[in-house]
């Protein structure tokens, strides 16, 4: 018989992922945080052995999940590239872009747009997004005098909401994973109109990056910026790695190319391992892809095409080339660090029954008022993606359930509850200090991480209030057409009294 810890699904579950967080924004140190996080789901799984705790947290924990073939084919990815912004550094080809962009992009408005439609674009994965759009636009935003905190929040937000509202996107395969029984596409591009998370997400960054408002301690952070400082705090993560900015003789081809070919490459990777080349058409190949090895495949293929480009053209020599790839493992080494301990707080809360927890909450209360299910739906979403870190996972537990509930008493409430599932997940996600894509957004950006979460979460929470209100007006109207206008009327009436207040 399968042991079972006496705080198996219970409210217990939840204790570790909010003890990590609640020390993070105390200590502003994330790594001993979610280290304690990790010890307290060990401790509470063992009933507080200590050779169980020990063997809990390093056999199942660390050890399990760098030993799960999905984890490891990300950290490929993630060290790959490193190794493709290391060589784009190096051969001058972000100065390059740092240089054209100074020439075209005047304003800080300009820079901060341009950073939300190169993110808009990347819509294929969220970690590729953080990653890509942090390399590319931060000597743009640093010479505009935008904070790092700024570009993070815009990182981020253009990261996950883009890619829950793309149909080609691993987000969507993964979605449509989980949706059993129904046109698991379908059904997701018919939600996509009710994501108000994700929609007005833009639309708020956009608004703010237009009419100049800054609200919380984004404003310190972005006066602070005006005066020179782009940090705010002491710390400088990756100190040295803008030193690699001014080298190199490339031009702006030579940071184009490489983010070309590493999306084509991504994208041919990701429909690889869905059957495209067996004769599945491209819908079903992305669906049923495999983003792990699709992107580990994709980015190693953008790599030999990026050297190859460099020594052909002689920006760099070989030799050159092959210094850059452990300089751009160095750079990815924070972030490898705090996704490992993530993952390994993930699985302490799943060896708790956490999913269990919160799925027999929302079935005990599907009883109640079905218009406000949505609004309910989405709170809890937000709530299980914030103490976990992911969203995928949310999915996993609630779309399942949401289907269950809905697909044979309310088939028309079915799309808005998914919606709900998926915005809330999100939500939760992007507020997460100890989300992946928070992480990855703190290292595109190259912020402190934890400037990072408390820059962005008045923000994000401002967005997820007006996407609560949204919900409840869907809910009983079911219709986009009203709903999904009203929270972008509400959200336009709060950024502007936001901008009254903030003088």
């Amino acid at each position: 018989m399968d042991y079972v810890p006496a705080m198996y699904a219970t409210f217990w579950a939840l204790v570790p992922p909010v003890v990590a967080i609640v020390l993070a924004l105390i200590t502003k140190e994330v790594y001993s945080s979610l280290f304690l996080g990790i010890l307290v789901g060990g401790l509470f799984y063992s009933g507080f052995s200590f050779e169980g705790t020990v063997l809990h947290i390093f056999e199942d924990g660390i050890v399990g999940v760098l030993s799960d073939s999905y984890n490891v084919g990300i950290l490929v990815f993630l060290v790959i590239l490193g190794a493709i912004v290391s060589l784009m550094n190096r051969a001058g080809g972000s100065a390059a872009f740092g240089r054209w962009a100074s020439e075209h992009i005047k304003t800080r408005t300009g820079a901060q747009l341009a950073t939300v439609a190169l993110g808009v674009l990347i819509f294929i994965d969220d970690y590729f997004n953080c990653l890509t759009v942090g390399s590319v636009m931060r000597p743009v935003t640093d010479k505009h005098n935008i904070s790092r905190a700024k570009l993070a929040y815009l990182i981020d937000a253009t990261a996950a909401p883009v890619c829950i509202i793309a149909p080609i996107s691993s987000w969507a395969a993964a979605v449509t994973g989980f949706v059993e029984g129904e046109d698991g596409l379908a059904l997701f591009v018919s939600a996509i109109p009710y994501n108000f998370y994700a929609i007005l997400t833009i639309i708020m960054m956009i608004t703010i990056a237009i009419l100049n408002i800054d609200f919380g301690s984004m404003k310190v952070h972005e006066d602070n910026a005006k005066k020179g400082d782009l940090f705010t705090t002491p710390d400088r993560p990756y100190g040295n790695a803008d030193a690699l900015d001014n080298v190199g003789n490339g031009s702006v081809k030579d940071l184009l190319i490489p983010i070309f070919s590493l999306i084509v490459c991504c994208v041919i990777g990701m429909i690889y391992t869905g059957g495209f080349f067996d004769g599945a058409d491209f819908v079903t190949a992305f669906s049923n892809s495999d983003a792990s090895i699709g992107l580990a495949i994709g980015s190693a293929f953008a790599l030999v095409i990026t050297i190859l480009l460099y020594v052909s053209r002689k920006v760099l020599d070989f030799k050159e080339c092959m210094n850059c790839i452990p300089e751009g493992f160095k750079a990815m080494v924070p972030a490898i660090m705090i996704l490992t301990f993530a993952w390994t707080l993930k699985a302490m809360t799943d060896s708790l029954g956490a999913a269990e927890f919160v799925a027999n909450m929302i079935k005990s209360s599907s009883q109640g008022m079905v218009a406000l299910l949505p609004a309910i739906i989405f709170l809890v979403g937000c709530f299980l993606a914030f103490a976990t870190g992911t969203s995928w996972g949310t999915f996993g537990i609630l779309i399942p359930i949401v289907v269950d509930a809905f697909q044979t008493t309310h088939p028309a409430l079915m799309t808005v509850a998914i919606s709900a599932c998926m915005a809330g997940a999100v939500c939760g996600d992007h507020c997460s200090p100890i989300s992946d894509t928070t992480i990855m957004a703190s290292a595109g950006a190259q912020c402190n991480h934890v400037n990072h979460v408390s820059t962005q979460l008045p923000y994000a929470v401002s967005v997820a209030v007006i996407s609560f209100i949204t919900y409840i007006v869907a809910g009983f109207t079911q219709s986009a057409l009203i709903s999904l206008p009203v929270g972008i009327v509400l959200l336009q009436a709060y950024l502007f009294m936001m901008k009254k207040l903030a003088k």
